[in-house]
């Protein structure tokens, strides 16, 4: 567990550096006389396009990489590993196929978009690049996570690239470059940080292509087509069901990419509470891998359990400093109006990360175990509730009715895996320490808001945010909540446990 709390711990003060710089970056994007909501809508368009796209052109290799890997470092030299070498090739030619059904699309798009969404037709084609940046560095990246390199990788995506972003942002926000030119720059984000993570592993002497097929691929190749074949369908719904607000809402004659933009807002403040879970998933999946190949259950329950207990106290931990502040954040910093109908959506999407943070890592521990194949169904599962109910409740309450879908989709998600895992593993990662986690949660805000709503400007924010913060650590600590605090003390201190 030390491994996995260092590189989680390193990864999520990078990866919260980077959602920094991306704060510094939305407010470029939504304040006064920068960006318009369209525009901003259309980044998040291109992100969404990109994961789509990314997901069908992998063809399911991302986790066959890190489920597999351990086989191939324990049997064969580093320079005769062929799995990386074979995955590149397959998310290659799953690309050329996506340009193709792009192009054969392209009358669809236009035809649904361009009343409300026309700029979405306008730089429909530099989401290819984009998406194929996005691409090559994900598989790369699923490599990085099953040799242990998830810091470097972490880096990259989330600070690295942000700002890179905040640098392309600066150059419109001070009209030295068009709107025109800033797409163009944009849609090149993920080949630069793809070009550096393939110079870092080179450096580290990690990286080597070969195509002679390994005595490993011949044995196990008709495993790993069967899991990359049913996790490939598994991935690319479990995308569309987390991407298809945004085109949904682009769609609506009513709504438009402006409304896009104010999603996008709110969706980006909630995801600050996944900072920690995006941190541990990618650090958990060599760590995991390597428990059920050896059958170490125990470990398997443990970091189980930690995951849980630990992502549901920093998620109310974040959602609580974020709640406090929000609406005299977006004042103080001189945000349009406009965005300020975001702040009921706001509330739901961040209920639906708590949820989905304090169930802790349970599509890892099934992802890397032999019974992979439920993330298929249950990504299935999904879809099927989240696709018609998103459709229904946009339709009737607006970007809102979106946040309700997510709620309801994650909420039943999160509950079949865990049953899941509870049945087939006796594995359940909730005791009374959860409860009291929100129990401190709820008593921590009220004080605080009770006590110091009526503190306006920037010294109420800064003096809500200590108090919170205080009552959360200290409750933390006072009823021992979870063992990873004082672990934590105690090497901070260089004290012997």
């Amino acid at each position: 567990m030390g491994s996995l709390r260092k590189q989680t711990l390193i990864s999520s003060i990078l990866v919260y550096i980077g959602f920094f710089i991306g704060l510094i970056n939305t407010y470029f994007y939504v304040r006064n006389g920068s960006f318009s909501q369209e525009q901003f809508g259309l980044t998040k368009i291109f992100f969404d396009f990109g994961q789509n796209m990314y997901a069908f052109a992998s063809m399911g290799v991302i986790p066959v990489i890190y489920k597999f890997y351990p086989y191939y470092e324990d049997n064969l030299k580093e320079n005769e590993i062929d799995l990386l070498s074979w995955a590149m090739v397959a998310s290659f030619i799953g690309f050329i196929l996506v340009v193709i059904a792009g192009l054969y699309l392209k009358p669809f798009i236009v035809h649904n978009y361009i009343e409300k969404s026309k700029l979405i037709i306008d730089y429909y084609y530099w989401m290819f690049p984009f998406a194929l940046g996005m691409l090559f560095f994900s598989v790369l990246e699923s490599f990085c996570w099953a040799i242990h390199q998830t810091v470097i990788s972490n880096f990259l995506k989330e600070t690295l690239m942000r700002f890179i972003t905040t640098i392309f942002i600066l150059l419109f926000y001070l009209k030295i470059i068009s709107f025109s030119t800033f797409i163009y720059l944009f849609s090149s984000l993920y080949l630069i940080i793809f070009i550096v993570l393939v110079i870092y592993v080179l450096k580290i002497g990690k990286l080597h292509f070969s195509f002679t097929i390994s005595r490993v691929t011949k044995k196990f190749y008709k495993k790993m087509l069967s899991m990359q074949l049913l996790l490939f369908s598994g991935t690319w719904i479990v995308s569309i069901a987390a991407t298809i607000d945004s085109f949904i809402i682009a769609g609506f004659h009513n709504l438009g990419l402006a409304s896009v933009g104010i999603f996008t807002l709110a969706q980006y403040v909630s995801n600050l509470i996944q900072v920690p879970q995006r941190s541990i998933q990618p650090a958990s999946a060599g760590i995991l891998s390597r428990a059920w190949k050896d059958k170490n259950m125990k470990e398997i329950e443990r970091i189980y359990y930690r995951s849980s207990i630990n992502l549901l106290l920093m998620s109310l931990f974040i959602f609580g400093n974020i709640w406090l502040n929000i609406r005299q954040g977006l004042e103080v910093m001189d945000v349009q109006k406009n965005y300020l109908a975001g702040l009921s959506t706001l509330f739901i999407l961040a209920t639906a990360r708590i949820v989905d943070a304090g169930t802790g890592i349970n599509n890892m521990v099934i992802n890397t175990s032999t019974f992979w194949r439920f993330d298929f169904v249950s990504g299935i599962f999904l879809l099927a509730m989240r696709l018609p109910l998103t459709w229904f409740l946009i339709g009737h309450y607006g970007i809102i009715g979106s946040a309700y879908a997510d709620l309801f989709s994650m909420t039943m998600y999160n509950l079949v895996r865990f049953e899941f895992l509870r049945r087939k593993f006796n594995m359940q990662p909730f005791n009374l320490k959860t409860l009291y986690s929100i129990v401190l949660g709820i008593v921590a805000y009220v004080l605080c808001y009770y006590l110091l709503n009526g503190i306006n400007g920037w010294i109420g924010i800064i003096v809500r945010s200590v108090l919170f913060s205080g009552l959360m650590i200290g409750g933390i600590f006072l009823f021992d909540l979870t063992p990873d605090a004082k672990q934590l003390y105690y090497k901070w201190r260089g004290i012997e446990q």
